[in-house]
């Protein structure tokens, strides 16, 4: 069960008037969305790809110990954020997932390397391009230790690549190696990828895929609430309210509002436009920036997402769970009455029907809120420019 409250703490914030305006564009919006080529994720969901996920998830778990998942941004934080969501805080990891390829730190590399001498391990690397350069640089390195390890026969096995279909570096390896590949859609971007084997292929180590891919789909149906959602995010831009900070009460649900960030943050951010997504973390951040957003700078509207029931835990005879959900409901109220619009996301616990819902939701939200801004909502050209200056400073030094 998912509930949404745009109102109860937002519409003092809002004239009515101006907000009719945005609500006018939904035809024009829905119209531009679905005309769009990137929205392979609202499409027929093969099935059949479940099935292969399924059967490869359980010959990695009879022959290795830990499956190491090499990516970056959209390949990456998706099924990171679930994995986290999904695991227990304590684990006694049986079986190991390990992420790596999402930065250039030399010092998680080679201790990953020291770590995998005395593992039986898979590699999935994930890249649609296959020359992500972090993503690459990590698959290098451990592409030379499985060789030592396990020799080329028994490393084509171990290797599993989700790329391109059709072109790329990694499409022209698994080619020419022979290794086992799932595709990343023409269709869909890195930051909409969660239900395609990019995620889903790791995901099965941790949750029912099944499950998380039907609740998306139902999820689809969410496309009033979310356009709500994003003509309110909208609104609130135009009155200067410049940040929107992700409020969770979990911190397993800490990597999730990082998925929110890029979700958000590449769809909106272009041509001077856009939101700035933050996230906190309750209680923790309290107690360091919530002196800020109560009195500070008033660039800042909220969005709580409420999780009813986690684990009945009794201290002293009252449920933590209650006093969180007291804590939640009272920041609300304060924030409020300090002139900070908040929207509430309730749901009544984390499974993968909600979740694959709320991703949905998410998605849609996003998407709606870039044609909104009058922007290109599936692309991300700023990101290039980085990537072009560490392209010429590098071959400079080669």
């Amino acid at each position: 069960m998912i509930k949404f409250d745009f109102n109860t703490y937002m519409n003092s914030f809002i004239n009515k008037n101006t907000m009719k305006k945005l609500l006018e564009r939904k035809e024009d919006v829905f119209e531009k969305f679905n005309n769009s080529s990137m929205i392979g994720w609202t499409k027929e969901f093969n099935k059949a790809l479940l099935a292969d996920i399924l059967e490869l998830r359980d010959s990695i778990k009879e022959d290795a110990d830990c499956l190491v998942v090499l990516g970056i941004g959209g390949s990456f934080l998706g099924s990171y954020a679930l994995k986290e969501m999904f695991t227990k805080y304590f684990n006694d990891k049986s079986f190991e997932v390990i992420y790596a390829g999402f930065d250039l730190s030399s010092k998680y590399l080679s201790e990953l390397v020291e770590y995998l001498e005395d593992k039986n391990f898979y590699v999935n690397v994930i890249s649609k391009s296959g020359t992500t350069m972090e993503t690459s640089i990590f698959y290098d390195a451990l592409k030379t230790l499985m060789k030592r390890k396990y020799g080329a026969w028994e490393m084509k096995k171990r290797i599993i690549v989700t790329t391109d279909d059709s072109t790329g570096k990694l499409r022209e390896e698994v080619i020419s190696e022979g290794y086992r590949s799932f595709i990343i859609p023409d269709n869909i971007g890195g930051r909409y990828s969660l239900i395609t084997a990019a995620h889903l292929l790791p995901l099965s180590f941790f949750l029912d895929i099944n499950r998380l891919v039907n609740g998306f789909y139902d999820g689809l149906s969410l496309k009033d609430d979310a356009y709500n959602y994003a003509c309110v995010r909208r609104y609130l831009f135009a009155c200067k309210k410049y940040i929107e900070n992700y409020c969770v009460y979990e911190s397993n649900m800490y990597y999730y509002t990082e998925w929110l960030k890029q979700l958000f943050g590449e769809t909106e951010g272009k041509n001077k436009q856009g939101i700035f997504p933050v996230s906190t973390v309750h209680t923790r951040d309290l107690h360091s920036l919530g002196q800020f957003i109560q009195e500070g700078n008033p660039i800042i509207f909220e969005t709580f997402i409420k999780i009813l029931n986690t684990k009945d835990f009794y201290v002293n005879n009252r449920n933590l769970d209650d006093i969180n959900s007291v804590v939640l409901d009272s920041v609300v109220k304060a924030h409020y009455s300090g002139a900070v619009p908040c929207n509430i996301i309730l749901m009544d616990e984390v499974n993968e029907k909600n979740i694959g819902m709320l991703c949905a939701f998410f998605m849609l939200s996003a998407s709606y809120s870039g044609y909104l801004f009058d922007v290109e909502p599936f692309d991300q050209p700023g990101v290039e420019v980085y990537k072009k200056f560490v392209r010429d400073n590098l071959s400079s030094i080669e």
